[in-house]
């Protein structure tokens, strides 16, 4: 294995396909990073527990626009490219060019994918150079640790992937809890990390933050941390996409 990775992660507090029907600026970002004029993108819906129509929505937007496929698990609904549980999913992993992984249940998700081995999957092909992306679940399952609903009332989670060694909050700004909850959380011992808006993403090139970039005007992304003087919010530099 590499002693750095060489992937990419683009951490969505919110937007793409799934929340931005008529704003396609973030998942257009997503792939103007592959090389390739038709990249294979690999839907995993886990945390949405596979939903048919998320699945479908997913096709729709990408199918004039790369090569979509999905990986289930929860065998309900899945369509037609997504590899059989018995197959060799590292094999299936590896033909991708990008991972995009959906919103919903952050802890079910996780417990899926260490069930089926995907956590260490997913870690080495991040470490081989493959893209990773998704909004909300998708954003925050790639930190340490991050502020989650999975477990109904917003409650931090620890127990993350760990691939950015920092705590994360989506929906920054799209729901009102979320930034008393964060900070909250930090000023209790939650590690340092990342909150974004809405339609902001953060694009790390291996474990370095690179860029923040927005579909939206209003949507920014920011660092928050513990310091002597309290929770500190910090604003970083975003780039509009439009």
């Amino acid at each position: 294995m590499q002693s750095e990775p060489k992937g990419q992660i683009v951490a969505m507090g919110g937007g793409g396909f799934s929340m931005e029907d008529d704003n396609t600026l973030l998942d257009d970002f997503v792939l103007s990073l592959c090389p390739s004029s038709s990249p294979r993108v690999c839907f995993v819906p886990t945390a949405a527990a596979d939903a048919a129509t998320y699945i479908v929505r997913f096709y729709r937007a990408f199918a004039e626009k790369a090569t979509p496929t999905d990986l289930t698990l929860f065998h309900s609904g899945s369509l037609e490219r997504n590899p059989p549980l018995s197959s060799d999913l590292t094999e299936f992993v590896a033909s991708q060019d990008i991972i995009y992984v959906s919103g919903g249940n952050t802890a079910n998700q996780l417990a899926m994918w260490r069930t089926h081995g995907l956590d260490q999957i997913f870690r080495d092909a991040w470490f081989g150079g493959k893209i990773f992306c998704g909004l909300s679940a998708g954003m925050i399952c790639w930190f340490r640790a991050s502020v989650t609903d999975s477990f109904g009332a917003l409650d931090r989670l620890d127990d993350g992937l760990g691939f950015i060694d920092a705590s994360a909050c989506p929906h920054y700004d799209g729901e009102p809890g979320r930034r008393p909850a964060y900070h909250q959380f930090v000023s209790n011992g939650l590690p340092a990390g990342f909150a974004a808006d809405d339609g902001a993403a953060l694009h790390f090139v291996g474990t370095e933050l690179v860029e923040v970039v927005t579909s939206r005007l209003e949507a920014d992304a920011f660092r928050v941390e513990m310091t002597d003087a309290g929770v500190v919010e910090t604003k970083l530099p975003s780039r509009f996409l439009g």
